[in-house]
């Protein structure tokens, strides 16, 4: 990707509710990071740049970062009652370190029609990106009520994890749309079976 480039769009499966949990949702169904262009859509479409920022120093590096603290993410996420093993301690070690970084700095800059827009007064670095997506999970992670109300789908093999904010909490899957869908057909086919027996 040139200096200066715009990342291309990035089209999100489903809103997961938290920076966080949405960079858990990119392993499913399929590796979405799978390369650096990737990458930078993704950090643009979850609004961790200003709309068009351009994402030219991103390499490989970042690929292995944005994977590595995916991973320790999702343990603390996925795994908040044994939080006595050591793979829970490395995760929330390296969460925490990871989110020390400065983060980047925006200013509000003014276009030509005289309206205010956000932009940052540098070019991002890695470390900075990392670290508002590593405040985000310490920020869910010690918020009793956020936490809560993280929901895995319960749909067949979707390791989907989100933040419930429906009324009631009574959301059941990452999308009614997908999986939510798969239930009811599969629901139905019971029913015709048991009939028809």
């Amino acid at each position: 990707m040139a200096l200066g480039t715009a990342t291309p769009p990035y089209e999100p499966r489903f809103d997961a509710g938290r920076i966080c949990l949405d960079l858990l949702a990119t392993m499913h169904p399929a590796e979405r990071l799978d390369g650096v262009e990737a990458l930078c859509a993704w950090i643009g479409g979850v609004g961790l740049v200003p709309e068009g920022t351009a994402l030219g120093q991103a390499d490989a590096s970042w690929l292995v970062g944005f994977r590595e603290l995916r991973a320790n993410i999702g343990q603390l996420v996925r795994n908040p009652h044994v939080p006595d093993t050591p793979s829970y301690e490395s995760a929330l070690l390296r969460v925490n370190e990871v989110a020390q970084a400065p983060p980047p700095v925006l200013c509000a800059v003014r276009r030509g029609d005289g309206r205010l827009t956000r932009e940052l007064t540098h070019p991002p670095s890695c470390a900075g990106l990392l670290a508002l997506v590593a405040r985000d999970a310490v920020e869910l992670l010690t918020d009793p009520v956020a936490r809560a109300a993280v929901r895995e789908c319960e749909g067949d093999n979707c390791p989907l994890v989100y933040l419930d904010t429906s009324r009631g909490r009574r959301r059941r899957w990452c999308s009614s749309e997908v999986c939510g869908n798969r239930e009811r057909v599969a629901r139905h086919r019971r029913r015709a079976a048991l009939a028809r027996a």
